[in-house]
């Protein structure tokens, strides 16, 4: 019984956390796409927390259902005229519409308002993830220590590169470096990339070239990844700790920075991915999503605010990939419309879709899989 009780609670820490950093993240995207959608007077069936049968709900006066279904992973916005939660068009459905149904149906919105509605989606995922680092940056201060170098691996690109201790790290590749968050930010993207690091040594300026190593890394709970390392150590003391307390119009610029800097980590992720760059082992499903969200709430409501603003931006880069099913497939369809005048055809489209629900269920089972994997091999 102690054992089963282990298992349960165990089980329990780790889906309550994924569950409730889902939910924020997947209301806040259909929120965006409902409040656009009405904007441009698109009538709007169906808003769902979760797939499946539905456990409770309610109907507004506007005609839309609000509800939570059974399965909590994912949820949709569901307009007039759409076949289902993916927003295929529903085309016998639209047959059957007098003018008047047609004028609040989806698919009868101008090439424009549809790119907005479907565009609405991934922007609120960006909107939340600023609005939560700003929050935390204007309530709790930022927290940065001086980019000073205390240790220097023997061996390391950083020894090879003639970095010493007491080195003071002042700019990278000309970007100005004020915090060692910042040099472990710029490093860890760049393994096996030539860098140009200007340091403070005494009185003068020293410029050193160092090419940091291909390393895989432990985050302390057991996972791993694959970054760049100098091989420099910081032993950090209370004088070296600076304190960055911001406004609330500084606070919303610092959320903006920090999104950016995820976004283009990831871009930089995905497209060396392409290019054979990174390792494929590094993407991860819904499994380990769950995992490190159960991980991170031991550590407290913190970082799993964190957590939802980091996952929050990877679930809006997703949903715009060109990938018909997507948010960005969708888009794709519109700029082709709007290019040429006229929207694709219906077998075209239908055709769309079926390679990109594909794709999908490709990038979910590969996903599974390394999650399967690790969890294995650990």
């Amino acid at each position: 019984m102690d054992v089963l009780s282990s298992v349960l609670g165990g089980s329990l820490g780790v889906i309550i956390p994924f569950l409730a950093v889902l939910t924020v993240v997947v209301f806040f995207h259909e929120l965006g796409h409902f409040l656009v959608a009405r904007w441009c007077g698109v009538r709007v069936l169906a808003f769902s927390v979760g797939f499946g049968p539905e456990l409770f709900g309610r109907d507004d006066k506007h005609g839309t259902r609000w509800k939570v279904c059974a399965i909590p992973l994912g949820g949709y916005v569901k307009f007039s005229g759409d076949e289902n939660a993916a927003s295929v068009p529903d085309r016998d459905e639209q047959a059957r519409m007098d003018e008047e149904t047609r004028r609040t149906a989806f698919f009868a919105k101008n090439p424009w308002q549809r790119s907005a509605i479907v565009a609405a989606g991934p922007i609120a995922n960006f909107i939340l993830a600023i609005l939560i680092f700003a929050a935390m940056f204007g309530f709790l201060g930022k927290y940065e220590t001086l980019p000073r170098v205390d240790q220097v691996r023997p061996g390391s690109a950083a020894e090879m590169a003639g970095m010493m201790p007491g080195d003071l790290i002042v700019a990278i590749d000309g970007s100005p470096v004020e915090s060692f968050s910042d040099v472990q930010r710029l490093v860890t993207a760049s393994a096996g990339v030539p860098m140009e690091i200007d340091v403070e040594r005494g009185d003068a300026i020293e410029r050193l070239t160092a090419t940091p190593e291909l390393q895989e890394i432990s985050d302390g709970f057991g996972n791993t990844q694959k970054v760049g390392i100098l091989g420099i150590q910081r032993n950090t003391s209370q004088e070296d700790i600076i304190v960055k307390r911001f406004g609330p119009v500084e606070a919303v610029g610092e959320g903006v920075k920090e999104t950016w800097y995820i976004l283009d980590r990831t871009l930089g992720y995905i497209g060396g991915l392409f290019l054979g760059k990174e390792d494929p082992d590094q993407l991860g499903g819904p499994i380990r999503v769950a995992q490190i969200s159960g991980q991170v709430a031991t550590h407290g409501i913190l970082p799993l605010i964190n957590l939802t603003a980091v996952l929050s931006i990877s679930i809006g880069l997703l949903n715009l990939m060109p990938v018909p099913m997507l948010d960005g497939g969708h888009l794709l369809y519109y700029i082709i419309e709007i290019v040429r005048g006229k929207p694709l055809s219906e077998k075209l489209q239908d055709f769309g879709f079926r390679i990109g629900i594909t794709l999908v269920l490709l990038l979910m089972v590969f996903a599974t899989w390394n999650d399967l994997r690790s969890i294995i091999g650990s």
